[in-house]
């Protein structure tokens, strides 16, 4: 259940009821303690398979690793949220507070790419949550999944909101080399208090630019992500995000419209209550205009831009300022011809 007062560095203050369970924990007002800061628990997922494959439409990729379950992030608005459940888990505090780690991912994917059924193709890093979050400073997971990627020259797009991505550089500079890298960094805001509000342990917007900035000066394909448009918070803010984003060296951009599965519904109400009260009827309705009078749309084609009179607006305004900036909306082609199996006794080196 959700609280009001406000955790700091945490996106949500409790934990709504798991949708397959029939029992809800409700705890006592008088025992919540408003200046509780909860911990971050890490778990080992031992999870049998690291490559995961979808076939939706709506997204760019088919095939994708995700290093950690869960996000230390703690953005509000995460659609991702509710993969939590699966585990028994709450979409709230727990989501952001109970981290599970891959930790056998890197070999995980080293026998996946080594098996003949494999077929080289774009693997997405972060399909699901960050795989640049807090934990990968302490675990390191991604750069292995990384160094794996290089050694088998198997392209990879990357998806995050951390300056973090940076410390693998050098990776990724010599994986553009052979076309096989590229960088998504999502930049939802540039005001730096509705980011702490709303994605309370990411990075602020200036570094994010600066991240742009700095992959893209390494010859490394960058793509700014407006992520997500919250239509009444911050779609005014798509022409300055772009423009900051190509003076940086951003050489793509795309947006995805804001998605409110399931118990995000309700942790986005509960922050907009609690930050943004005198807005919340806007926005609500902004959001409901774009969804076909609901709060979230699951209809694929339309379910990452919206629909109606105001979707439209945004994608025009969108479409427009990349048009004027230079900033191709065409997706950054991954070569997957330099793909190579190293032979067995120079993988013998690496068990």
């Amino acid at each position: 259940m959700e609280n009001s007062f406000k955790i700091k560095g945490r996106g949500t203050t409790g934990n709504p009821k798991v949708r397959f369970e029939k029992y809800e924990f409700i705890p006592d007002p008088e025992e919540s303690v408003k200046s509780d800061k909860p911990e971050t628990y890490f778990y080992k997922d031992n999870s049998r398979t690291v490559i995961s494959y979808n076939n939706s439409p709506d997204v760019g990729f088919s095939a994708s690793i995700n290093p950690y379950r869960g996000c230390e992030h703690g953005c509000v608005y995460c659609y991702a949220r509710p993969t939590h459940e699966y585990l028994g888990l709450s979409s709230g505090l727990d989501f952001e507070t109970k981290i599970f780690v891959k930790e056998n991912a890197p070999v995980l994917l080293r026998n996946e790419l080594s098996s003949k059924k494999w077929e080289p193709q774009p693997l997405a890093i972060s399909g699901v949550t960050d795989c640049y979050q807090p934990a990968e400073k302490k675990f390191g997971i991604t750069r292995k999944c990384l160094e794996v990627l290089r050694e088998f020259r198997n392209p990879a797009g990357i998806v995050t909101k951390n300056f973090l991505v940076t410390r693998d550089a050098d990776i990724l500079e010599e994986m553009s080399e052979f076309n096989g890298a590229m960088v998504a960094v999502s930049v939802t805001s540039l005001d730096p208090q509705l980011c702490r509000l709303m994605e309370p342990r990411t990075a602020q917007p200036d570094v994010r630019i600066k991240t742009i900035k700095y992959l893209s000066e390494r010859n490394i394909p960058v793509m700014v992500l407006v992520a997500p448009v919250i239509p009444g918070l911050n779609d005014h803010e798509i022409p300055n995000i772009l423009k900051r984003a190509a003076e940086a060296g951003a050489v793509q951009a795309g947006y995805v419209m804001l998605r409110l599965p399931y118990a995000v519904k309700r942790l986005f109400r509960n922050w907009l209550e609690t930050n943004y009260p005198q807005r919340r009827k806007k926005i609500i309705n902004r959001i409901m205009d774009v969804r076909g009078g609901k709060l979230n749309s699951v209809k694929f084609h339309n379910r990452m831009s919206g629909d109606g009179i105001f979707s439209k607006q945004i994608e025009n305004l969108f479409n427009l300022e990349c048009r004027k900036l230079g900033i191709s909306e065409s997706r950054i082609e991954l070569s997957t011809k330099h793909f190579r199996r190293p032979d067995r006794n120079q993988m013998d080196l690496f068990r």
